[in-house]
Formats: structure tokens, C-alpha cells, sequence
């Protein structure tokens, strides 16, 4: 029976036309899978768009048209792109697919019957260009926050938030038992202590939500219709909701 490998790239965010950043990775990854594919194994090779999210609604704002109607134009030149450069992908994964959504809302509401999603209050500093609150973390030596934030200015708001710090010490074991025990999962081990450098550093639960008052393009809660999701539940779940995954299983 022949090898399943399969193989994804980032997902392009459409807020802009394609670079060559883009087509770096993309060929990369299509050589990759062109030569597992000439080992006999069976492939699947995917890439897509992220076409949710605040700069996205912004730049439709500015051209005057909706957003779905911004991020078709924006996805058809990257489609264009890849099919100039012979990118010979399996699957397509674009978040504003019903197929990706019901995915999605499945595991968001999954999570939220488990009791592992809450609402919350936060204040704060938040850089508009990250989309993000920031904390202490990110100010620099001299305590302002650095340009590459951008914009920050002082917020309120309620937002829904993920459990992540219940899971912090069951990842860190995860990881520890697969290198003993298991082939290791992330490969070159640098990478591995990468990752296990990122879990540590964590602290505190991942705001997953935005109101719908100040971002409406985005996948709507299933459990609160007056906000959408945000990012970690959208882009980053495409590698398996494209892969077939189910929720409700």
C-alpha cells in the first residue's frame, strides 16, 4: 500500500496582490511533493488564501466594494500565479469555503459546550497593525512598544477567550514523551526545541473573537451571533478542515 504524504504551505493573506515571498514557498513545496509523487506515494499537496480578518475589510473599504467581492479578485491572482508557475496542488484551501466555516463553527462550538471557551473583559495597549492586545512583553528596553507594531492606542472590550493555560503542561509533556518514546513528530530537532521554547513562554488564555461592532468579516460565532472568530480558529485550522476533518466525531 503505497505512503500517504502530505504536505501544506502558509495560507496567502488577501489583503494584497502576490509576491515573490509567495512564489518562493509555493515552489518549494511543489518540488517537494513532486518528488514524493515520484516515489509512488499518495500525495496531497495544499495551499490556499486566508481571506478573513481586519486588514482585508480595510482595504475593501478603501477600494469602495465588499469584502467578498475584494478577496475573489485578490484570490484569483494568486490562482493565476500559481498556475503560471505550474504549482500542481491537491487540495485548495480558501476560508471563505462553506466546507472550511462548518468546520470551523463545529470546533468552536465543541469547545464552548466542553467548557473550554469563556467570555472576558480585557484592557489594554493594542497594536492596530498586529490586531492584537499587547503586554509588557513587547515594550522595549526603553518601555515604549517597538515601530513594528504600529499604531497602538488604549482598548476595551469583551472578547471570547480559549483555555490555552489548562493545556500548557499536557503539551509540554506531549512533546517531551514523543522525543523519548516516539519518532519525533517535529523535525530537525531544533525546531523541536523551538516549539518547545514557544510553549513554555505562554501565559494565559488566546482571545478568539473580535465584535462584529469593529470586525464583521469573519466567521460568525455559533454561540454568540454578535461576534466573529479570530484568526487562531480560522487560518490556522485550514490544514485540517481541508484534510477532512470533522468536528462532531
Amino acid at each position: 500500500m503505497p505512503k500517504t504524504f502530505f504536505i501544506t504551505t502558509a495560507i496567502d493573506y488577501t489583503n494584497s496582490a502576490p509576491h515573490i515571498g509567495h512564489a518562493y514557498e509555493k515552489v518549494l513545496a511543489d518540488v517537494i511533493a513532486r518528488y514524493h509523487r515520484l516515489k509512488g506515494e499518495n500525495v496531497f499537496f495544499l495551499t490556499g488564501v486566508d481571506q478573513h480578518g481586519q486588514k482585508v475589510q480595510q482595504s475593501a473599504e478603501k477600494q469602495g466594494v465588499p469584502p467578498e467581492q475584494f478577496v475573489a479578485g485578490v484570490t484569483e491572482q494568486f490562482i493565476g500565479l500559481w498556475d503560471k508557475l505550474d504549482v500542481r496542488y491537491d487540495g485548495w484551501a480558501a476560508t471563505t469555503d462553506p466546507l472550511h466555516k462548518k468546520c470551523v463553527q463545529g470546533m468552536l462550538q465543541r469547545l464552548f459546550d466542553q467548557d473550554q471557551i469563556y467570555k472576558d473583559k480585557q484592557s489594554g495597549f493594542y497594536s492596530v497593525r498586529q490586531e492584537q492586545f499587547l503586554t509588557d512583553k513587547e515594550r522595549g528596553p526603553d518601555g515604549e512598544f517597538g515601530p513594528e507594531w504600529g499604531q497602538v492606542e488604549f482598548r476595551e472590550e469583551e472578547n471570547y477567550y480559549f483555555k490555552l493555560e489548562r493545556h500548557k503542561q499536557w503539551l509540554l509533556d506531549l512533546i517531551d514523551k514523543r522525543s523519548r518514546t516516539e519518532k519525533p513528530f517535529v523535525i530537525p530537532d531544533f525546531r523541536e526545541t523551538e516549539l518547545r521554547n514557544a510553549v513554555e513562554r505562554l501565559s494565559g488564555d488566546l482571545c478568539i473573537s473580535r465584535p462584529k461592532s469593529r470586525l464583521s468579516w469573519g466567521i460568525e460565532l455559533p454561540f454568540d451571533r454578535d461576534y466573529v472568530n479570530y484568526v487562531w480558529f480560522d487560518a490556522l485550522s485550514n490544514y485540517i478542515s481541508f484534510a477532512g476533518y470533522d468536528p462532531t466525531v
